[in-house]
């Protein structure tokens, strides 16, 4: 037994860091666009050109063609498209967002600029919705993705070690992660400044990414043990995280990676964030309903595992005559020892 112990060990951990290394390092190495959402603005005639430039690059844009330039501003602040290139007789005009990724705007910029060089003309950049001044660069945002999965892990973990179950587990997780929602709203809203949506709608959302994490975890520790702790955590931290397109967009992401991050908690608690804090709700239905299958699976499991552990009392009756059998036992001993009589 201790050979076996040991020769799963030294196989288990090579293979859990390559696995680690594999998830993390993949969608870095392989970021590029991949049907990104891009608009092109203006006659029909005039853009031609520009589409054409564009989709050269074989399933790097996704062209979403509109009128004018208030039709692409509208998209981008609806979160249909990333940005827009306006042709106007003045000249290309490429219209970003930073506030939706700061990477692919300054990937844009590079792209157009490249390819109006070529033409001898120049681009005027117009951030349509730009990113905090106190977080240009979107790390802080980014940043907090790791640290509410961090938190939602270990309140769930805390509530199975605990041996909490049932309605007092469910209130303990719902609990836990209002007080983390607005103790991080708080800290990256009241504090930081790295956000600037309304503060009680940011607040939700944190609560709402770490109860869908906490109520995953504890959810599936109650239906199989303590071993779905490891699981659930294991899932997030290696797919979850790496996979979530908050440091740039899911559409960066090689597949099928983009779209594995965003039907996992840390993913859709980015994208939903991003567009509560900087776009007023616009594109929030889908990750907040993906946090909210995941919140509710997962008390939906602890109220479960606590229903299936309450049927276990018949067995436990089964179980009170041997210790009945013994303490008589203990009785008959005493009776018939020699100070008895």
């Amino acid at each position: 037994m201790p050979t076996r112990r040991l020769i799963a060990v030294v196989v288990l951990v090579p293979v859990l860091a390559a696995l680690a290394l594999w998830a993390f390092a993949w969608p870095a190495a392989r970021t590029a666009p991949r049907d990104l959402p891009l608009g092109v603005a203006g006659p029909a005639a005039a853009t031609a050109q520009v589409e054409r430039q564009l989709t050269r690059q074989d399933g790097a844009f996704e062209i979403h063609r509109y009128a004018d330039e208030a039709a692409a501003r509208d998209a981008i602040k609806d979160r249909t498209v990333y940005g827009a290139v306006v042709v106007t007789p003045q000249g290309p005009e490429l219209l970003t967002a930073s506030a939706a990724s700061p990477t692919v705007a300054q990937m844009l910029q590079q792209a157009v600029a490249r390819q109006a060089a070529t033409e001898g003309t120049e681009v005027r950049t117009v951030d349509v919705v730009p990113a905090p001044e106190s977080d240009p660069r979107g790390a802080a945002l980014t940043a907090s993705v790791l640290p509410l999965a961090l938190a939602g892990m270990a309140a769930g973990a805390a509530v199975t070690l605990l041996g909490l179950r049932g309605v007092r587990a469910a209130t303990a997780l719902v609990g836990a992660a209002a007080l983390i929602g607005v103790t991080t709203a708080a800290l990256a809203h009241s504090w930081l400044g790295v956000v600037a949506g309304d503060w009680w709608a940011e607040a939700g959302v944190f609560a709402l990414s770490t109860l869908a994490v906490s109520a995953a975890v504890a959810g599936l520790a109650a239906l199989i043990g303590t071993a779905g702790v490891g699981i659930t955590a294991g899932v997030m931290m290696l797919f979850g995280n790496p996979f979530s397109g908050a440091s740039s967009a899911p559409q960066m992401l090689p597949e099928p990676a983009g779209t594995i991050g965003q039907w996992l908690p840390p993913g859709a608690g980015a994208t939903l964030l991003r567009s509560v804090s900087f776009f007023d709700g616009a594109a929030a239905t889908g990750p907040a309903l993906t946090l909210t299958w995941w919140a509710a699976l997962g008390l939906g499991a602890v109220l479960l595992g606590s229903a299936r552990a309450g049927q276990r009392p018949k067995g436990a009756r089964g179980t009170a005559r041997p210790a009945t059998t013994a303490r008589q036992t203990q009785d008959d001993v005493a009776h018939h020892s020699p100070q008895h009589t």
